[in-house]
């Protein structure tokens, strides 16, 4: 049987050839609508993390805010001693220097409570003294040698489920007067501190003669009772003419205020009391009004009637610690009070015209200035959250809400050497935290950033040589069949996670270069030499031992030379540690070269981080030096060109966009690494360039602290600018080799 096919005419021909074109027109527009949309979205999703990253950090660098709230009217015509609020600022206070208490509701503004601290009978009240803020106490010194320790606190209850704030004082003694003065002495300009253990005072007589007494308690084993013991001693070199007398919450430091000059006491051994330093203060035209310990009772603020305020602090020079001018600040007006928070570097002036400033020291920012024109300002005090301020003027206790989340950032404290407290020298530092309310913070983002550079600039030197040089001979060399197995083998090493990377590094190969480190560095210097006297010694060989060997496998022979060789590197690594270290490569390197040596270190990183970077390098720049064209390689050989000339002439100028890609793709990849260098390195943040000594990166930084910061906290806040930051570092990147690997397509194109 017969089967006709009917074949179509040229209108069915037309018509098939018209639906095929259509349908791969309607292809090829989705296909660039999708990758259009494809771009877009991820350009936006990279500008909200942009925005992201900026929203959190922008409060950061915002000024403070300073408010009036509420005013109170006291009817005391005594000068007032201290002054604050509680915690929730409902209720302020005010301590005359004659010891009368006053408590004000700030919700009405009214008296709550008045108390006058009573003296035993036939005395009075002589002089008077205030603690550090953060312990609201003070001690009213009489004139029979007694004195009252008493301080201000907040009782908090909550009847019927609502809070109710209950003020009271409370008394050291039981209200009991304790014998200061043993010849019953009026105890003139006193200053004291005092804790369970320990009690000073420091006073002078009506001869002008300045005493200390101290009182130290210690248990009794037996009976378990504290029995106190009393120290008398006389204040040598002391001046007479004393404006302001201070001591540390240490009880050991006394410092004495005279005439523009500081006497500095070492005042820890009660019956041994020496002068230990006399620091002028004369400024030209200027007189000192205040002086003032800043919180933690590290610094000293010393203010002027011309507005100027300088920070003091200890410093560690010939002479042994010695305090030293530090950093000033600049306020228009001549300084009437001044008053740092209970815990932070913080602290506000006050003029006599009544602008109030509110400054910080570290990050030496001016974080607020303005003039609320009060008439006659007195004694100024924080809140204990730092979140109020309480201002003696007018005859008015005043209150302002201060909103002063972050000072202290600045990018003076971040990126420039700051001099910090009990520092010998300006520094880069980072510590976030520490066991000390008062402690001072450290956000230095330049050690983070210099780890960041260090731990890439010692990995990409590790890798760049070995996966652009084993990419080259994988594309232009190796046999198909060996680059078959070689090419997936590597770039499955990509996908190997890098916490094992990491845990290998930090628990198995740090410990394992120490005990080694002279067959490590022999075996970086022998390995090339001996893969390249192997590749010598096989030019050298006769043709027909060569063709003995299959030409596909010829890479393989360097398999026995690199494993001998680094046997041999660690067999005679004792042996070179005893003759050249004298058994002890570590101690060499401390002792004798003066170099840190850290078991997690910048040598371990490199190799560890280098690992994880090869598999990227190596993938992109084979495929580009596998693609270039071959007309262009054999063109070349046919003209006469040798294999090597072929290859540095031609065929690595073709692939250089893509080899340069590979590149700035691996550094990226190490810039941004987080678990080796976590695990390998002892993440301290130093400035070193040392190959043995660890750092602490950017990425490691976030990983480690995000989970323990506070929520909207500076620390918090500027974990996210070290993410920005990081940021910043990857996208420059990444332009910079966009840009470099298209002038080099450009310019290499034509061949």
């Amino acid at each position: 049987m017969e089967t006709q096919v009917s074949q179509p005419g040229p209108a069915g021909k037309n018509l098939l050839i018209n639906n095929g074109s259509s349908r791969r027109a309607i292809k090829d527009k989705a296909a660039q609508i999708g990758v259009t949309v494809g771009g877009t979205m991820v350009f936006v999703a990279l500008l909200l993390i942009f925005f992201y990253l900026l929203y959190v950090v922008k409060p950061i660098f915002d000024s403070a805010e300073v408010a009036p709230v509420v005013s109170a009217e006291f009817h005391d015509s005594q000068p007032a001693l201290m002054v604050g609020s509680d915690e929730q600022n409902e209720i302020m206070y005010r301590v005359s220097k004659l010891g009368k208490v006053d408590f004000y509701d700030t919700h009405t503004s009214q008296l709550l409570r008045s108390e006058q601290i009573n003296t035993p009978a036939g005395t009075h009240v002589v002089s008077s003294s205030a603690a550090m803020p953060s312990e609201q106490r003070f001690a009213l010194g009489l004139n029979n040698g007694q004195v009252i320790i008493a301080g201000v606190e907040f009782g908090v209850t909550y009847p019927n489920d609502k809070r109710l704030i209950t003020p009271r004082i409370r008394f050291a003694n039981g209200n009991q007067a304790l014998t200061v003065d043993p010849l019953g002495r009026a105890l003139n300009k006193l200053t004291f501190d005092y804790s369970s253990d320990k009690m000073s005072f420091v006073y002078q007589t009506d001869d002008k003669v300045w005493h200390l007494s101290r009182q130290e308690g210690e248990e009794n084993m037996m009976t378990e009772e504290v029995e106190w013991l009393a120290y008398n001693s006389i204040i040598p070199d002391s001046p007479v003419n004393v404006q302001q007398q201070l001591m540390t919450p240490d009880q050991r430091q006394l410092i004495l205020s005279s005439d523009n000059k500081l006497f500095i006491y070492d005042i820890r051994d009660a019956e041994a009391v020496e002068l230990s330093q006399v620091l002028s203060l004369a400024r030209a035209n200027a007189k000192v009004t205040n002086v003032t310990l800043l919180a933690g009772a590290s610094s000293l603020l010393v203010s002027y009637d011309s507005g100027l305020v300088q920070q003091y602090f200890q410093v560690n020079g010939e002479q042994g610690r010695q305090y030293q001018e530090i950093r000033s600040f600049e306020v228009e007006g001549d300084i009437a009070s001044v008053a740092s928070e209970f815990y932070r570097k913080s602290f506000v002036t006050i003029t006599e015209t009544g602008e109030l400033s509110l400054l910080y020291t570290t990050s030496e920012r001016e974080l607020f200035s303005e003039n609320f024109k009060l008439s006659k300002p007195g004694t100024v005090g924080f809140s204990p959250r730092s979140n109020a301020l309480v201002v003696e003027a007018d005859g008015k206790l005043n209150l302002y809400s201060v909103s002063n989340t972050h000072p202290e950032v600045s990018w003076s404290a971040m990126w420039e050497k700051v001099w910090y407290e009990g520092y010998p020298e300006p520094m880069y530092v980072w510590q976030s935290t520490s066991g000390s309310d008062d402690f001072e913070a450290k956000l230095s983002l330049m050690p983070l950033a210099f780890g960041t550079m260090k731990a890439a600039l010692y990995a990409m030197l590790f890798a760049t040589p070995l996966a652009i040089a084993g990419a080259v001979y994988t594309a232009y060399f190796m046999s198909p069949k060996v680059r078959a197995i070689v090419k997936p083998t590597i770039e499955i090493m990509e996908a190997l996670p890098t916490v094992i990377l990491g845990f290998l590094a930090g628990l198995w190969l740090a410990p394992l270069i120490e005990d080694n480190l002279p067959g490590i560095l022999t075996l970086l210097v022998l390995l090339p030499i001996s893969i390249l006297s192997t590749a010598f010694a096989w030019h050298k060989l006769p043709a027909t031992w060569k063709q003995r060997l299959p030409e596909t496998y010829q890479e393989l022979m360097l398999l026995p030379v690199i494993i001998f060789i680094g046997w041999f590197s660690f067999a005679i690594s004792p042996t070179l540690e005893l003759a050249l270290f004298d058994g002890d490569t570590r101690m060499f390197i401390t002792n004798e070269l003066g170099i840190t040596f850290d078991q997690r270190n910048a040598l371990v990183v490199g190799i560890a981080m280098g690992f994880a970077v090869i598999p990227t390098i190596f993938s992109i720049a084979e495929d580009a030096v596998f693609s270039v064209p071959r007309h262009l390689s054999n063109g070349s050989l046919a003209l006469g060109a040798t294999t090597w000339q072929t290859l540095t002439r031609v065929v690595l100028l073709t692939a250089s966009p893509g080899i340069f890609s590979a590149v700035m793709m691996g550094l990226g990849r190490a810039v941004g690494e987080t678990m080796i260098v976590l695990m390998a390195t002892g993440n301290t943040a130093i400035m070193e360039w040392s190959v043995f000594e660890g750092m602490r990166t950017l990425a490691a930084n976030i990983a480690v602290e995000m989970p323990e910061s506070a929520i909207g906290s500076s620390h918090y806040r500027v974990l996210f600018l070290a993410a920005f930051v990081l940021f910043i570092f990857t996208f420059f990147f990444n332009t910079i080799a966009e840009v470099v690997r298209q002038r080099l397509r450009e310019r290499y194109s034509s061949l």
